[in-house]
């Protein structure tokens, strides 16, 4: 038998001194007190998880709860953007305030932190998470009812670090109608199994578009697969999601907020109700 280390974590022998795995959760800044956390994942990029994301918070808003948005898509942060916000955020000895958009969401974002909200961000792994780790302890959200956080695509460093360090209440997968659905749920259903995190339901974006002429729905990336992945995987279909171009251009003008209707205030009534 090999020398004991003392460090379970990484230790595979069973032996009377070995203790319970470690816990990686980092507590919040002492002057935030948050109720729950949501994050909006996918197994891929570009199926709209800052759209989610971003109506999400927006509808849970208007039900009169404090809401925040921890981007925590270090590389590709399009939060701000769709609420206007393109102030930095400030700062004290205490710590770092969220900036606030126009109806009241907090936002804290690498947007809001650099010099010009364009230039790339050129950071290896651990480094990206280590800085949306910072978002959640070393930024002072005060009271927020629900803190939802838009995830970078895949199951790589980020995820692992949001999982282990937040304490994260439930996983909202965001899909699109192509074949490859299945294979993209499953991935983010199976990470959020290993580590424990219960999956609240699936979004389907880009679900139709609905010809304001006829009214006809068409069907423009195939008929949906999101009924078979959902009933496979024991999940609910929380929101079909349409290509509206109208909402699209609210979020290029920061007026999410502002956008009628929200297609997912009865997704935010459900997890209210939860």
């Amino acid at each position: 038998m090999s020398e004991c280390t003392h460090d379970c974590s990484t230790c595979g022998q069973s032996c009377s001194e070995r203790t319970e795995p470690q816990s990686f959760e980092a507590k919040p800044h002492e002057l935030s007190h948050i109720k729950k956390v949501i994050a909006v994942v996918s197994g891929k990029g570009g199926v709209g998880k800052s759209l989610v994301t971003s109506s999400l918070a927006a509808a849970m808003h208007k039900r009169g709860k404090k809401v925040g948005i921890l981007d925590a898509d270090i590389t590709g942060p399009s939060i701000p953007k769709s609420f206007g916000i393109h102030e930095r955020a400030l700062g004290s000895e205490l710590g770092i305030y969220p900036v606030e958009s126009k109806g009241g969401i907090q936002v804290m974002s690498l947007n809001v932190l650099t010099d010009n909200e364009t230039d790339p961000v050129i950071w290896r792994g651990p480094v990206i998470a280590g800085a949306v780790k910072q978002f959640w302890t070393d930024v002072i959200w005060g009271d927020v009812d629900y803190l939802f956080v838009d995830m970078p695509p895949g199951t790589g460093d980020v995820p692992l670090t949001v999982f282990q360090s937040l304490p994260v209440d439930g996983i909202v997968v965001v899909t699109s109608p192509q074949d490859l659905v299945s294979m993209i749920v499953t991935k983010a259903v199976k990470m959020a199994e290993m580590m424990h995190i219960p999956v609240l339901g699936l979004v389907e974006n880009y679900s139709y578009f609905q010809c304001p002429d006829c009214g006809k729905q068409h069907h423009i990336f195939g008929e949906s697969h999101i009924d078979e992945v959902a009933q496979a995987h024991g999940l609910k279909v929380l929101a079909r999601l349409p290509i509206d171009p109208g909402l699209a251009a609210a979020c290029d003008r920061g007026e999410i907020e502002l956008y009628e209707p929200n297609y997912l205030a009865d997704v935010a009534a459900q997890l209210d109700a939860e």
